[in-house]
């Protein structure tokens, strides 16, 4: 793995990565974050992964995130008998909140969401198995939805169920969700991703329990319903990321809106100084293949040019046959997109409404290196938002993050072309701090005599949201700093 690529890989934990030495290739290959989805296995099972993903990443001195993803409303139908049914084209299938929900047959099948006959309507259109097969809705009673296949085929357990177009009424957090943030607190998760969120106030509603439950992971909003696309800024504003779930996104509103709207909400993910992650689907070939098709390529390639920060892995990792492989392929992907600089820096410059002194110190560090033969950018931060404003702006220079504190370095492993490293500034007489830093990546091989670097940092060492001065220093015109360190 290069390890100057900007843009992160996320994978997603699962029988795959089980085996260590999967687990192992596939952190040395560079996946930075860790999805555990909680809409599938015991808790067991999560904590065990999870706990395995640290040991192996501290055993190579990795700094890798762990992601949380919430279930959600499970708007799912139940199970058939013989596990799976064909439908036909034009034949009439009910849908029926009060069946048995493993009394399914060609005929009829349970459901888990018992309001969606109270959501439809006559004439509307569901969608079942992201988008597979296709249900007209003829009448709706109490308890049952009667339908008429216009796209059949085969047909297995729990597949999800979407209206196309949105508008169902469950909501963003559930009775599971609310257990499931508690247990994500006490595993240290350091993201949790809240599933089908429908405006802002699903976001603070997770906040206020992420709170209550003594936690401060960051909040991912994900992208999913067409409803979320409509009150976009609002959701990213109040959100500390967002992804783009493309599989029940692409259902809810169609397929050929998918990658106009994913280009939207990377710009104004940018826009309001908030992490992206693109996800569902990336590589998914590779599930059973070694390599990926040529149009899942230019997938990736066209989402690291519009300034997405990480892309994601999902089955590929999870249950896929070659994980390390997918994850391998992404990073050569990401490493020549990388090659072209598709964001306009002038433009962002010229647009920025700078609100606050670390925004300014951001803003000016990042004009400054693109602007001379800048070989780095150390920035001290206790909080991690200074190499979070520096990540917004498109860059070839890497951005090295040095905190003292795990959870702040864990955070910007999210971050496009920031790279978090150990460091505490504390114990360090401020005189000699930048010598010491310098001297941290010098030791790591980082830098050498000759290179031009800047260096952030604020006058209070120890002390959140201070960024306050920059200073471009040249490697080797530097008093020897062998005792820095006190």
């Amino acid at each position: 793995m290069n390890p100057l690529r900007r843009t992160k890989i996320v994978v997603t934990l699962g029988p795959s990565l089980d085996d260590p030495a999967m687990l192992e290739r596939v952190i040395l290959n560079g996946a930075a974050i860790f999805r555990a989805n909680f809409s599938h296995g015991e808790m067991s099972t999560h904590e065990n992964r999870i706990k395995m993903v640290r040991d192996i990443a501290a055993q190579h001195g990795k700094t890798v995130a762990i992601l949380v993803d919430l279930q959600g409303p499970k708007i799912r139908i139940g199970r058939f008998k013989n596990k799976k049914v064909t439908l036909k084209e034009g034949q009439p299938f009910t849908l029926d909140t009060q069946l048995d929900e493993k009394e399914g047959n060609e005929q009829i099948v349970s459901l888990a969401y018992k309001n969606l006959p109270r959501d439809v309507r006559p004439g509307d259109t569901l969608l079942l198995d992201d988008g597979r097969l296709v249900l007209h809705v003829v009448k709706t009673e109490v308890t049952q939805i009667h339908c008429q296949v216009i796209v059949g085929g085969e047909l297995s357990n729990n597949k999800g169920i979407n209206r196309l177009g949105g508008g169902l009424s469950a909501a963003a957090l559930t009775e599971k969700d609310r257990s499931d943030i508690k247990e994500a607190v006490r595993l240290h998760a350091d993201y949790i991703a809240v599933s089908f969120p429908r405006n802002a106030d699903d976001i603070k509603e997770a906040r206020i329990l992420l709170k209550a439950a003594g936690g401060q992971p960051g909040i991912i909003a994900k992208i999913e319903r067409s409803e979320a696309v409509t009150n976009i800024d609002q959701i990213i504003q109040v959100s500390d990321a967002v992804m783009i779930a493309r599989g029940d996104l692409g259902v809810e509103i169609g397929d050929a809106e998918l990658p106009a709207v994913q280009k939207k909400i990377i710009k104004v993910a940018r826009l309001f100084n908030k992490p992206v992650i693109t996800a569902t689907q990336m590589l998914e070939s590779m599930t059973l293949n070694t390599i990926p098709t040529r149009a899942e390529v230019s997938d990736v390639a066209n989402a690291v040019l519009d300034g997405t920060d990480a892309v994601m892995l999902s089955g590929e990792t999870a249950v896929g046959l070659y994980p390390d492989k997918a994850v391998a392929a992404m990073d050569r992907i990401c490493l020549s997109a990388e090659k072209h600089r598709n964001i306009n820096a002038v433009r962002q410059f010229k647009d920025a409404h700078i609100k606050h002194v670390d925004e300014a110190i951001a803003m000016a560090t990042m004009y400054t290196a693109n602007h001379l033969d800048i070989a780095a950018i150390i920035a001290l931060t206790e909080s991690g938002i200074t190499t979070l404003l520096m990540s917004r702006v498109n860059s070839n220079i890497p951005i090295y993050g040095l905190s003292r504190h795990e959870a702040t370095l864990r955070r910007m492993t999210l971050y496009r072309g920031v790279y978090p490293i150990p460091f505490d500034a504390t114990h360090i007489d401020r005189r000699v701090l930048n010598q010491a830093a310098v001297l941290e990546l010098q030791n790591r091989g980082i830098l050498s005599n000759g290179d031009l670097v800047v260096i952030t940092k604020g006058d209070l060492i120890g002390v959140h949201g201070r960024t306050n001065s920059m200073k471009i220093l040249t490697i080797g015109d530097l008093p020897d700093y062998s005792s820095a360190a006190t």
